[in-house]
């Protein structure tokens, strides 16, 4: 459906004005669709980030700085998040003895599992989501927003 048609407004003042709603209006309407997917086990999209982060360290702990880096949304408060998660058993977090601000987390072979369940599901979702798009017209959006970003 076209963006004038979603907001119920006939023209916007720039084609720039429309083109940065559209994204943050398209960027809504995916993580409405992806959030289910998570609801679906209990977490948070974010938190979801957080474990995607941990196994990408592929065993190798990270430190709070490093998963607050990597993230998304980078607004988040990583350390809430890593606490949700141990809570739940799908991350460690042990404090450095020598330093006690330093902490260091790892994802649970109970985060793996739970990581191995989500996955298939959200693949399905994203590959929903465009499904009204080619190939070549998947690729050029992410290469469009690159350029956005610089």
């Amino acid at each position: 459906m076209k963006l004038e048609e979603e907001l119920r407004t006939e023209k916007f003042k720039t084609e720039q004005q429309r083109s940065a709603l559209s994204i943050l209006f398209t960027a809504n309407w995916i993580e409405e669709r992806t959030n289910d997917c998570f609801k679906r086990f209990g977490i948070s999209q974010e938190q979801y980030n957080v474990l995607r982060i941990l196994k990408g360290q592929k065993g190798k702990p990270a430190n709070l700085s490093t998963v607050q880096e990597r993230m998304i949304h980078r607004m988040s408060n990583a350390t809430r998040l890593v606490e949700k998660l141990k809570q739940k058993g799908y991350v460690n977090r042990v404090t450095c003895e020598d330093n006690r601000r330093k902490v260091e987390i790892t994802i649970t072979e109970q985060g793996m599992a739970l990581l191995e369940q989500i996955d298939p599901i959200l693949a399905k979702t994203e590959i929903d989501i465009f499904e009204r798009l080619n190939e070549q017209e998947i690729r050029d959006i992410g290469i469009l927003m690159d350029k956005v970003r610089g």
